[in-house]
């Protein structure tokens, strides 16, 4: 894994390669409880204000669809694992539909596992990304990052952060990590 927070930076990401394919983990700490932060990445309606639409059945072994209203994706998966209030471990696949609509991969299987941590009257919150392309790894890494970022916004009762603009930001900081792992 490789990370790269220069003064004044805040990258909340690291990039690796595991089984030939990438992997992005993404941690921060949140000002709330373990048992709010569970609620804020499991309760559909929580995720909806944040990250995105979730419709299903989000115990385990449970199957569901998501959809990213700001890249206009639509995924499936499952849960393999669910641990409250600590761990979730699900994977996921885009849509074929999803796929043909953009200029990304063809469609592939990732794993997403949150693990959270309480830290006294505050949350540390690590997500970790298997499975991915690593061609498009920084895209990735930048797509997570604001993900954590949107939480915390989310959770502090703020705006979340322009996400085009931030995007910009990101991939190029994650780009250069990437160069480091390719």
């Amino acid at each position: 894994m490789t990370s790269n927070a220069g003064p004044g930076s805040r990258v909340l990401g690291r990039l690796g390669v595991a089984d030939g394919t990438g992997v992005v983990r993404v941690e921060d700490r949140y000002d709330t409880d373990i048992d709010d932060l569970w609620s804020s990445i499991t309760d559909p309606e929580r995720l909806a204000r944040w990250y995105g639409k979730v419709e299903g059945d989000l115990r385990l072994g449970g199957a569901f669809t998501l959809y990213l209203e700001s890249a206009d994706l639509n995924s499936i998966g499952r849960v393999d694992t669910c641990e409250p209030p600590r761990r979730l471990r699900i994977t996921t696949r885009e849509s074929d539909e999803s796929a043909r609509r953009g200029n990304g991969p063809p469609p592939f299987e990732q794993t997403v596992e949150a693990t959270l941590t309480a830290a006294g009257p505050q949350t540390v919150l690590t997500i970790e990304i298997r499975g991915l392309p690593l061609d498009k790894i920084e895209y990735f890494g930048a797509g997570w990052q604001i993900h954590a970022e949107n939480l915390a916004a989310y959770l502090a009762h703020q705006e979340s952060t322009e996400t085009e603009s931030r995007w910009s930001e990101l991939v190029t900081t994650y780009r250069q990590l990437a160069s480091t792992i390719r």
